[in-house]
């Protein structure tokens, strides 16, 4: 069972509301105290993350009532709560400000997540910018659309297969564990170029717009990539882990490749090995 068209309509119109009343406004004007550390400096949580994630939680609960509700936040809070999405009917993850530390830093790089699970999978990703109050929806057998306010919604294509030298898409080996950070950078300058915009939202967003060919990221927390990984495999790409596993939002640990094709997806996974395979 899918989700009605109103209910998918009301959770867009849900995320662009809360983001035009407690993301945008707050942007560049933040007060030192808006800003605080949570695991590192580099993991930074803002006032506006959670104002935007208990507005978004709170119409959630209005649109899809029986959804179990599992936002980056409240996990941090309460780690048992990510156990909410297992033998659920239905679940909603929200990434209230996706790329915080770019948002706390003043770089419009930012965005705000949210996907639908039913029974374990996701059905429906929703990558939303607050900036540009543009998004991409993808729904599970109904495609990857980019879409705005006032012209009709886009399909989206992943970019075509090509040689690993010719690859270009994001990585930074600072994301790995420091025992393989080394072999990571290594594994890194084989490809065409590879960079990072510190944000999964318009990472994926790059990607599932045919523009980069491959994003890898050491960290497999749902909220950062159950939207982008069904909005990837609907415009034709391919999602696993670095050790063969498939993608699902319910794994979290390991490395995870998001890739325009099978054949780049294997191209990367036999590129990086060893320790690589050890999320520790």
């Amino acid at each position: 069972m899918a989700i009605t068209q109103q209910q998918e309509n009301a959770l867009v119109d849900l995320v662009r509301q809360v983001a035009q009343a407690e993301i945008t406004p707050r942007f560049r004007r933040l007060p030192e105290q808006a800003v605080r550390v949570k695991s590192s400096v580099h993991d930074l949580v803002t006032e506006a993350d959670l104002a935007a994630e208990a507005a978004i939680t709170a119409g959630v609960n209005r649109i899809l009532p029986a959804a179990r509700v599992v936002g980056e936040e409240a996990v941090a809070s309460d780690p048992k709560i990510l156990e909410h999405l297992v033998g659920a009917e239905y679940a909603v993850l929200i990434d209230p400000v996706d790329g915080t530390w770019n948002y706390a830093n003043g770089l419009a790089t930012h965005g705000v997540l949210l996907a639908v699970m039913h029974q374990e999978q996701t059905i429906l990703g929703l990558l939303y910018d607050p900036v540009m109050d543009d998004w991409i929806l993808a729904r599970r057998g109904g495609g990857s659309w980019f879409c705005t306010p006032d012209t009709r919604p886009v399909a989206m294509t992943v970019s075509e297969t090509k040689p690993l030298t010719e690859l270009t898409g994001f990585m930074t080996p600072f994301s790995f564990p420091a025992h393989c950070r080394q072999e990571a950078a290594s594994a890194m300058l084989t490809f065409g170029r590879a960079h990072t915009l510190r944000c999964a939202c318009h990472e994926y967003r790059m990607l599932v717009q045919g523009n980069v060919d491959f994003y890898i990221n050491a960290s497999a927390k749902p909220w950062d990539h159950a939207a982008g990984v069904l909005a990837l495999e609907e415009a034709g790409g391919k999602a696993g882990f670095l050790d063969g596993r498939p993608y699902s939002p319910l794994v979290s640990d390991g490395f995870l490749v998001a890739a325009n094709s099978d054949a780049t997806l294997d191209a990367i996974r036999h590129q990086f090995g060893g320790c690589l395979y050890e999320a520790t």
